[in-house]
């Protein structure tokens, strides 16, 4: 097409969606693409005294997709060889619209997008296009005015449609942010309740913390005095005992004998009781002061070796104290960690009907595993937390005498010293005590 005079705008305006439709544009871009093609020729009509329009349908090989391509060839250069639309809203319009010099050529060009959705245009259905359009007359100014008119009309319609649309969101809108906000003042008093809850049990369980610790410190003031008060009459009662055995003193009947040896016994045991609950008060009250030192396994476990094998035990369980790897040292406590490992070691040794008590070593990373397993009953599932209770003893056909008092303070000592003490047993199958500290101290 040639754009020359004033009507070859319309016409342009006219051919233009006239190609869109053809092409397969929707009713908008249809109208979207003649606006902007009316706009460009007004503008270049002015400033160049017109151009020649070519339409053109190109396949896009990258993005697989057909673009509609407006090319208007100025019959004058432009000026400064540049364009700008007068209307600044033309650009949005089209996809793209610029100029291009292609061969020496320089066109104002644009193009839209065909739709996937649109039938393909092959050879002969462009021919046949081709042909219907250059059938068709172009209109007059006042035919495209009305047209115009009509796509104005069709457009108010559909703004307004719009606008009814956007109003009723806007009131659905405006009712869901309503109950949001209803919602959200709800969950907020909930959660303001919620909170004062929580401050009123968190106050309830600092002041049942502080009848806790309270009531932890009286019974360990108590077990302390009870302890100490109960030492020299326990510790009197025995010197008699060994006064009244004496070969010096008066000779005794066997019956006497007998009985004063029921007396140092029975004094002996109790004598270990106080013992007991006053090392164990000690730790509870905090009075425990650990000496840090550096620590070599191997004499220890020596000593421990010595110690033990001079105890009575039965002749059917054997006491091994295995040689721990070297280098065997760590830091800790001497004192304390000897007397969680007799503790242990006398536990087992006082179990085990038969079999072997044994004492072994391992250092795993930066700790090290102190292990004393034996060969006896065993110790049930449900059993493995509630023996390390105060005075608590595992009921069954092997118990023998003690307090209940030895584990608890073990645990407690190895809690000191910075490590743990935990249990694996089975019924049947023996228990194994593990001490894990670290090699560096707590």
């Amino acid at each position: 097409m040639t754009l020359r005079v004033e009507h070859d705008i319309f016409v342009v305006r006219q051919r233009g969606r006239e190609v869109a439709a053809a092409a397969g544009l929707e009713h908008q871009d249809q109208v979207r693409v003649a606006t902007a093609l009316s706009e460009v020729a007004r503008d270049l009509l002015r400033t160049v005294g017109g151009a020649d329009v070519t339409f053109i349908i190109v396949h896009d090989p990258a993005g697989g997709g057909r673009h509609l391509r407006v090319d208007l060839a100025p019959v004058r250069p432009l000026p400064d060889g540049h364009y700008e639309p007068q209307s600044g809203a033309v650009a949005r319009l089209v996809d793209m619209l610029g100029v291009v010099t292609e061969e020496g050529d320089t066109v104002v060009r644009m193009s839209r997008r065909v739709p996937a959705t649109a039938a393909a245009l092959t050879p002969e259905r462009l021919a046949e296009l081709h042909t219907e359009l250059g059938r068709n007359a172009p209109g007059s100014a006042i035919d495209e005015l009305a047209a115009q008119n009509a796509q104005l009309i069709a457009a108010l319609d559909e703004v307004r449609s719009q606008r009814d649309e956007l109003a009723v969101l806007n009131e659905e809108l405006a009712e869901t942010n309503r109950g949001v906000m209803a919602l959200y003042n709800q969950l907020t008093e909930e959660l303001e309740e919620t909170n004062r809850g929580v401050v009123a049990l968190y106050a309830e369980l600092d002041e049942k913390s502080a009848q806790l610790r309270a009531a932890s410190e009286s019974k360990s003031r108590f077990l302390a005095n009870v302890s100490h008060e109960l030492r020299a009459p326990v510790t009197a009662i025995m010197g008699l005992g060994r006064l009244l055995g004496d070969s010096a003193s008066d000779p005794l009947t066997a019956e006497q004998a007998r009985q004063v040896g029921l007396i140092r016994s029975s004094a002996s045991d109790l004598l270990t009781l106080v013992n007991e609950l006053l090392d164990l008060a000690k730790a509870e009250s905090g009075r425990l002061e650990p000496t840090w030192a550096e620590v070599d396994l191997r004499p220890l476990f020596g000593q421990l070796r010595g110690t033990l094998r001079a105890l009575p035990t039965r002749p059917d369980v054997e006491l091994v104290v295995e040689e721990p790897p070297a280098p065997a040292t760590l830091r800790s406590d001497e004192v304390l960690l000897a007397q969680v490992l007799r503790n242990l070691l006398h536990n087992g040794l006082k179990f085990t009907e038969r079999g072997e008590v044994r004492l072994r070593a391992e250092r795993r990373g930066d700790r090290w595993l102190l292990a004393v397993s034996d060969t006896g009953p065993g110790i049930p599932p449900e059993q493995h937390d509630r023996i390390f209770e105060e005075f608590y003893q595992v009921p069954g056909a092997t118990r023998v005498g003690g307090t209940g008092l030895g584990l608890p303070y073990a645990r407690r000592l190895a809690t000191l010293l910075g490590g743990t003490l935990e249990l694996s047993s089975e019924p049947g199958r023996g228990s194994t005590f593990t001490v894990s500290l670290p090699t560096g101290g707590a």
